[in-house]
């Protein structure tokens, strides 16, 4: 079989760091962002418009912002929709409202295209390393035909079912993530001006029944002043903080964690860490116990 031809749409942090394991795992990729020069940086071949990516690919992966861009993609006059083609595969690596996932599905498969809602987790360290997780929903044999696309940026695949189970998946996880970041950055601030050796809080925490992703990831690197840059910001947690909300508000599940999440990031977005990495939500609480930080 013919190696398939790759379009990626989206070439930000985590976008331009997939297409660069594409690229360096000797596939050719067409990109489209539009941003100046992302494609070039990232070692693809820039697409000059949407029609061009449709028109010039097999499969096409998305990474964007959120459902209203990714909606715009695939229906706008030019888009994916009205310039792809039959036997094409749409795989959208977003964070994205499942119920949008879910029509976008029914309006590429009226074209014979397979759309693939394909959530990720590990960050940009895990992007880089080609060792993502990726959790999908849609077409089980649509997935298998992307396989060797999707290894050279993923360690772990999942199949989580029909349209729309694998954004379902990932709004559940990022929820769980922003709550842990955020209740961990609490504590840690806490031990810093209780006295404690942070290291040591560390250590006991990850052998404790408090020991979570951030405590395990995080927050050994930012006590030592290195935040992880490159993630996900403070503005977009909290846009998936409230995908999470409407998610269960449709699934009629109370969300009682959901406050706390939200105010801290909420703060964080208020004192300027709004379009920096979400990790430096521990830093706007520092600011508000008196200008504390974890590093100094």
């Amino acid at each position: 079989m013919n190696q398939q031809r790759i379009g990626f749409v989206g070439l930000g942090n985590m976008g331009g760091r997939m297409t660069r394991r594409l690229v360096d795992a000797g596939h050719q990729v067409l990109g489209y962002d539009p941003a100046p020069g992302r494609a070039e940086a990232a070692g693809a071949a820039p697409a000059v418009s949407l029609t061009e990516v449709a028109e010039r690919s097999d499969c096409i992966l998305l990474s964007l912002p959120d459902s209203s861009v990714i909606e715009s993609v695939v229906r706008d006059d030019g888009g994916l929709l009205a310039a792809g083609r039959p036997g094409q595969v749409v795989v959208d690596l977003s964070t994205a409202a499942p119920s949008s996932s879910i029509a976008l599905h029914a309006d590429l498969a009226a074209r014979d295209i397979e759309f693939l809602d394909a959530g990720i987790s590990g960050g940009a360290a895990a992007a880089e390393r080609g060792t993502l997780t990726i959790m999908v929903g849609g077409s089980a044999a649509a997935l298998e035909s992307v396989g060797a696309v999707l290894a050279p940026i993923a360690s772990k695949v999942v199949h989580m079912g029909g349209p729309g189970s694998g954004h379902a998946t990932k709004v559940l996880n990022n929820f769980l993530n922003a709550v842990s970041l955020a209740a961990t950055a609490e504590v840690m601030l806490a031990a810093k001006k209780a006295g404690l050796d942070l290291g040591r809080v560390l250590d006991v925490i990850n052998a404790s029944s408090g020991v979570n992703f951030a405590t395990m990831n995080r927050f050994p690197h930012i006590i030592r002043g290195d935040y992880l840059e490159g993630g996900l910001t403070s503005a977009l947690m909290t846009k998936d903080i409230n995908l999470y909300v409407s998610y269960l508000a449709d699934l009629g599940v109370p969300s009682l964690q959901s406050a706390g999440a939200l105010a801290a990031f909420g703060l964080a977005n208020s004192l300027g860490y709004r379009d920096q990495i979400s990790n430096r939500v521990v830093d706007a609480l520092g600011d508000v116990a008196g200008g504390v930080r974890l590093h100094e």
